[in-house]
């Protein structure tokens, strides 16, 4: 329980540090270059290149358009996946499209969760008798 403890204990106290490296940011991660239009954004660590325009004093940076092509591809591959997950997960769920279980199947449920909590308290039974005959007799006070 001790070591459990210490290693909570330093878990926690990691946490700023690893908080703070991750909030540390790279000033000099994007350039800013003049154009005819407002300014392009070149990330320095990815190589991304970014379209900016100033109006109102407020500088909005918009994709270029084969960053734009890539992000859309990537998106539409990613929606692809997530439906196929949900087709999967619907698939392998008892009870299709929101029936309710059949009285087999809660009777079912029922005698695993009986036997569980049999076994269960059958445990802490034994647990607490052991403990019991593990307490060391008391010696009366002679003073």
């Amino acid at each position: 329980m001790a070591i459990r403890k210490t290693m909570l204990s330093l878990a926690v106290l990691s946490l700023p540090i690893t908080a703070a490296v991750a909030q540390e940011a790279n000033p000099d991660r994007y350039s800013l270059e003049r154009s005819e239009g407002g300014f392009v954004r070149l990330d320095r660590q990815t190589g991304a290149v970014t379209l900016c325009t100033e109006a109102d004093g407020t500088l909005t940076c918009r994709m270029a358009a084969d960053e734009r092509a890539a992000y859309d591809a990537d998106l539409a591959r990613l929606e692809k996946r997530v439906e196929a997950l949900e087709s999967q997960i619907a698939g392998a769920m008892p009870g299709k499209s929101g029936d309710m279980p059949s009285d087999a199947e809660i009777d079912r449920s029922i005698g695993i969760m009986e036997r569980f909590m049999r076994a269960f308290f059958n445990l802490v039974q034994e647990f607490q008798g052991e403990e019991q005959r593990s307490e060391p007799e008391k010696i009366p006070d002679r003073t």
